[in-house]
This record gives C-alpha cells, sequence and structure tokens, in this order.
C-alpha cells in the first residue's frame, strides 16, 4: 500500500490515499458564501482522493476568523454547490469540515457584540485579529446546560446544508482548540455537570455534535478531526492518551468512516504537548485513519507501509502545490509556499502556483 493506491472510504472509492486537509484561506466572498474563485481554487486541487474543505462554520455564533466561509444561509449552500459540482465535474471529491470556535473569538465577530461561549468562562492568553487590529481575547461564557442541545442542533442543520450542496460526506472539526476540543479537555473545561468532570462527561458534547451528523448523512459519510498533541488556541490535557483514547473507541462505536488526527508539531511539543501519534489509535478505533502534520512524500510511504495510516493529508503542500499528487509520482520539485498570502487577499498565492506541464 502507498500514496497512490486506489481506496475505498465506505461508499466511495478514491483514486489515491492523498488527501487534502482542510486550509482556512480567509477567501469567501459576500455573506460569508464561497465565490468563483474559490471554486476554481478547488478545482486546481481534485487530484486529491480526497479533499477536506476548510474550516466552514455552522452558525454566526461559530465565526472567528474573517472571510471564512459558512453553512447556515442560502447564499453559502448556493456558493458552496457551485464548488462541489466543479469538483465533481473534475472527477473529485469533498467532505465539507463543519466547524463551531467556541472561545477562540471576540464580540466583534459576534452578533451584537455578544461574548463567544465555550465549555468553561476561561479565556485564551493573548490575542486575536479583528477589525480594530489585535485585542486581548475575551473571557467567554460557559454554555447554559439548556443551550447545549442548540448548539448541537447548529451542527444538524449545517449537516443538512452540507448535504444539499452536494458534498460527498462531512468532517467534525474537533481539533486545533474549537468548540468540541474545548469540552473534551479538562485544560479548559471546568463544568461540573453533566458534560464535565470525567472524560466520559467531557466527550459527551463531541459525541452528540457527530452523532447529529450522522443522523443526517449515515457514519459511513462522516468523518472527524482531532489534534490530541495541539496546544494551539491555548489548549491541554492532564492526560491525552487518555482523553483521546476514550473518544477513538467512542467514535468507532457509532462508525465514523475515518478519524483524521493532527500530529505533534515542534511547536506542540515546545509548548507541553505530548506526542500522539496517529498509530496510536490503530488498536483503538477501526475504522480508516488519516494521518496529518508535515509529512515529506518520503515519510509518508514509510506510514503507509508501515500500516500507520491510510492516508496521510497535506496542507501546506497542497496549498502551494495544486498538482500534488502528479508531482508526488513523478519525483518532480515542489513549489515553495508564499507565507504572506495564506490568509485573505485575492489569486494572489491562491490561484497562481504553477502546475506541471504534460
Amino acid at each position: 500500500m502507498d500514496l497512490f493506491t486506489p481506496w475505498q472510504l465506505g461508499p466511495l472509492a478514491l483514486a489515491n490515499r492523498i488527501v487534502m486537509a482542510p486550509l482556512t484561506r480567509c477567501r469567501a466572498g459576500e455573506g460569508l458564501a464561497p465565490t468563483p474563485l474559490n471554486a476554481r481554487y478547488y478545482v486546481q486541487r481534485a487530484s486529491a482522493g480526497l479533499i477536506v474543505s476548510e474550516a466552514t462554520q455552522v452558525s454566526p455564533q461559530g465565526i472567528g476568523y474573517p472571510g471564512t466561509p459558512g453553512m447556515y444561509t442560502a447564499a453559502q449552500v448556493a456558493g458552496w454547490r457551485a464548488v462541489t459540482d466543479a469538483i465533481h465535474a473534475a472527477g473529485g471529491k469533498i467532505f465539507s469540515q463543519l466547524w463551531h470556535v467556541g472561545r477562540s473569538s471576540h464580540t466583534a465577530y459576534q452578533e451584537e457584540g455578544a461574548l463567544p461561549v465555550s465549555s468553561s468562562a476561561v479565556a485564551i492568553r493573548g490575542s486575536i485579529p479583528t477589525p480594530q487590529g489585535m485585542q486581548p481575547y475575551p473571557t467567554p461564557r460557559a454554555l447554559e446546560l439548556d443551550e447545549i442541545p442548540g448548539v448541537i442542533d447548529q451542527y444538524r442543520q449545517a449537516a443538512r446544508h452540507a448535504l444539499a450542496a452536494g458534498f460527498d460526506g462531512v468532517e467534525l472539526h474537533g481539533a486545533n482548540g474549537y468548540l468540541p476540543d474545548q469540552f473534551l479537555r479538562d485544560g479548559v473545561n471546568r463544568r461540573t455537570d453533566a458534560y464535565g468532570g470525567p472524560v466520559e462527561n467531557r466527550a459527551r458534547f463531541h459525541l452528540e455534535a457527530t452523532q447529529a451528523l450522522i443522523e443526517v448523512w449515515g457514519a459511513d459519510r462522516v468523518g472527524a478531526r482531532i489534534s490530541p498533541s495541539g496546544t494551539f488556541n491555548d489548549m491541554s490535557d492532564s492526560n491525552p492518551c487518555a482523553t483521546f483514547g476514550y473518544l477513538a473507541k467512542k467514535l468507532g462505536e457509532l462508525g465514523v468512516v475515518y478519524l483524521h488526527v493532527v500530529e505533534a508539531t515542534t511547536g506542540d511539543l515546545r509548548h507541553g504537548g505530548e506526542n500522539v501519534p496517529a498509530s496510536f489509535f490503530r488498536p483503538l478505533f477501526h475504522g480508516a485513519l488519516i494521518a496529518c502534520g508535515g509529512y515529506t512524500l518520503e515519510r509518508a510511504q514509510q506510514a503507509l507501509a508501515a500500516g500507520d495510516a491510510d492516508a496521510i493529508a497535506f496542507g501546506v503542500l497542497f496549498l502551494a502545490n495544486p498538482d500534488l499528487p502528479k508531482r508526488f509520482r513523478r519525483g518532480a520539485e515542489l513549489n515553495t509556499p508564499d507565507p504572506s498570502t495564506f490568509y485573505g487577499g485575492g489569486e494572489k498565492g491562491y490561484l497562481d502556483y504553477p502546475t506541471l506541464v504534460g
């Protein structure tokens, strides 16, 4: 098994095991709806076995960054439908990554200047870019027990919209310190009710959100993304192996089609994150494993050959190399990414990376 081996992911026959990781690019149009610019960007990368879309907020409450697309209005659904139609015409497959940032937001992004919400009233240390410049993260408001079903329903409604928009499946964004992660990890979750305390309670929100997606899509078209080593957004956990091991087992019992594991970066390890690789979950989760985190071609092939993962997701390499599978297969030189164009802007650094000729 290598990157170029065809892959049966649930009901989907995929051409290869190269996944385009979700990449926030902050280029949504009016009303946070995708535009023809976004469709061209994704179509350029349709040779991936599977594309996972950029993180897409499930409601206005889930917004935490400028220019990120949503999945809660008719215009957004129509914009995404144009994207998925174009990808399918090019022979590609795409899952929608559904997202609620929770406390990783600011009053500037919330309707009527409301406080962001989280599992607990614990602020992120540091600052967030806002239309008024860099501002300290506010202390979020802890969701009341009777509010949580409504937030779960935001995921359910977004899943319905993703179905109407023509996606091939959905992925719950439970990584990188966003709302499901804020419930799961004890570095943030200070609750004493049914959603706090032991891991069985802390995992409840994540599992209920996943179940809401399954109700709409069926488990064989639902994936889950986690970051057990991650420290981004000021995240930590006292026992990540136990916490994420429990979650992985429960996600497996729900039957989700894949577990998408963001592995440790040097920054995570420097800030106290524990190295929990994708392979840790092999005995715990019996669906497909997708590993993500700075993989090179050589390292990816080694991981697949060893059975440590079933597919490898590439982020920055796909951003800068629209034809990444072709370049990998030919052993061709890779384009150099331009970080100054990663977030926001127009075609520069978005649509103008060169592709191989012939």
